[in-house]
């Protein structure tokens, strides 16, 4: 799955990467070393403008509450745990299939934080010696250190509660894609002294990368068959990410600052999750 990220990059920066014609100004785009569920993101997604003259679809830069909002729910209160929609059934699930089939976007990031357990950690629980396992945190990000163009599906709900003019009236939301974990090595071998060697080690599932080539057709709003859609679910070949452990104060969501993802030689020893 993916629980938690960072980005870092700017607006300009992010445009231009992503060739991007639009974006608000006056939207603030803070870098987040820690971003969290129901927090709002930047994404690339393309649309026609509102309002425009010109009914073509324009690539724009915006941003969306993490945690999609299905447009039927009657509150937003799920969204928490709608972050993640599975490669495997986003077609298919109600609350995902009209926006991957219409609605995609590419949520941009430096990587992404997953937790890992040692066995040992695991044994000391069954056995009743730990109450609470030590979790050991690891940032996965491009070996090249370029951006993570992770696929995602956006959604519009109507807060029916709010008049038309209030600005909480429509909410914009997204989710981020996820598949199965890679089994090969990652790239630059195993993650820390005596860490994991691939990404299925650290977790079994990992957010969907788009490589370049298929960042126009994913977010092309014209490409609506379910099914030549699903064809772009295809993960990226391996070796394209490394894995490092970092610091145990990413599991705490108040914390935020570029220290978050320095690179540790091992494990940090003697911290709780």
């Amino acid at each position: 799955m993916c629980g938690r990220y960072a980005v870092s990059r700017g607006a300009e920066d992010l445009a231009g990467l992503f060739e991007v014609e639009k974006w608000d100004p006056a939207e603030t785009f803070v870098p987040d070393w820690n971003v969290a569920p129901t927090k709002s993101v930047p994404v690339v997604l393309e649309r026609r403008v509102k309002d425009a003259d010109d009914p073509r679809p324009v690539r724009q830069l915006r941003m969306l509450k993490w945690g999609l909002v299905p447009s039927w729910a009657k509150s937003p209160e799920g969204a928490a745990r709608m972050i993640n929609a599975r490669a495997e059934t986003v077609h298919e699930k109600p609350s995902f299939r009209k926006a991957f089939a219409a609605r995609r976007c590419i949520v941009p990031a430096d990587g992404y934080y997953e937790w890992v357990t040692s066995a040992d950690e695991r044994e000391l629980e069954e056995q009743g010696k730990r109450k609470r396992v030590r979790k050991q945190p690891y940032f996965v990000t491009p070996a090249d250190g370029a951006v993570m163009a992770m696929a995602g599906i956006y959604e519009f709900w109507r807060d029916r509660t709010l008049p038309d003019e209030h600005p909480m009236a429509w909410w914009a939301t997204c989710s981020v894609v996820t598949t199965e974990a890679e089994t090969t090595s990652l790239a630059g071998g195993p993650a820390g002294e005596g860490g994991p060697s691939s990404l299925a080690e650290i977790h079994p599932r990992m957010p969907l990368m788009l490589t370049r080539d298929k960042w126009a057709a994913w977010l092309d709003p014209s490409l609506t068959e379910p099914e030549e859609v699903r064809g772009l679910l295809v993960a990226p070949g391996a070796g394209l990410v490394r894995a490092y452990p970092v610091g145990t104060a990413v599991s705490n969501v108040r914390n935020n600052g570029p220290e978050l993802v320095g690179e540790l030689a091992g494990p940090e020893v003697g911290t709780l999750f």
